[in-house]
């Protein structure tokens, strides 16, 4: 494992104590970076960020935040700032999912809690640091949106909609850093074994260990993509996805088991 050395580059993960932001905080930290890491479960990223280096006190930024908590997030950046320098990634990876039902008046609520973490939390996690990088003139802002972005799923409408404002809000940001030397970066993960996804109740095909998933997502950003689908087999769903008709693709999705609602058990 590389050391990171007092001038390696430096990444902000959120949603780094469990699942996809552990994976990619392990695998940033196997490459010789610094790392940044934010959640709301501060005590467990301690815990384990201190398991992953006995050096963790200098080499790994830990700032306690909900992304839900828009002035939250932002105060964990600007700290990671004043602390440990501008990062040269950013990757707004905190994210929850949970299945909805237009028709429970409580459902309400879980939808806005759903944009609030996965969509404002997004534009939160970025803003301390996208005008800090346009003057310095590089930098990745990356956002981990979903393939079930893509098209609408039954049961999964407040998740899929959140997913797809992540897909167009990055696109949207790409545009207007545009010339500036910061890169947008938009990672769709299918199906990845993580704590996230070991309750759903209907197939993942192409199921991919969390640890794969950190390392092909790792190459992704350091070339800087506009767009990855991972596994590339469900980007290869994905592009199919989006080209079927509507009144096909209802069909096909007629059925098709739900998202576990809050509450609901596994």
């Amino acid at each position: 494992m590389t050391q990171p050395a007092p001038t390696a580059p430096l990444v902000f993960i959120t949603g780094a104590s469990s699942g996809l932001g552990q994976a990619l905080a392990a695998r940033y930290h196997g490459a010789g970076w610094r790392l940044a890491l934010s959640a709301r479960r501060s005590e467990a990223l301690h815990a384990w960020a201190g398991a992953l280096d006995p050096q963790a006190p200098g080499r790994i930024g830990i700032y306690g935040a909900d992304v839900a908590d828009a002035d939250a997030i932002v105060a964990a950046g600007r700290a990671c700032i004043a602390q440990q320098g501008l990062p040269d990634v950013v990757i707004a990876n905190a994210g929850i999912s949970i299945g909805i039902d237009t028709a429970e008046r409580a459902d309400i609520d879980v939808l806005a809690r759903l944009l609030a973490v996965n969509n404002v939390g997004l534009a939160a996690t970025f803003h301390p640091f996208v005008a800090a990088m346009a003057r310095r003139g590089s930098g990745r802002l990356v956002g981990i949106a979903s393939v079930a972005g893509i098209r609408g799923l039954p049961g999964h409408g407040g998740y899929c909609a959140s997913k797809a404002g992540v897909i167009a809000y990055c696109e949207s940001l790409r545009g207007e850093l545009r010339g500036t030397g910061v890169k947008v970066v938009t990672i769709a993960p299918g199906y990845i074994d993580t704590p996230l996804t070991r309750g759903n109740r209907y197939a993942m095909p192409f199921l991919m260990p969390a640890d794969a998933f950190a390392d092909r997502a790792f190459h992704a950003i350091g070339r800087g993509d506009r767009w990855r689908v991972i596994p590339w087999q469900m980007g290869v769903a994905a592009a199919i996805m989006r080209v079927l008709p509507a009144g096909l693709f209802d069909r096909l999705a007629a059925g098709r088991p739900r998202k576990h609602r809050a509450g609901e058990p596994g």
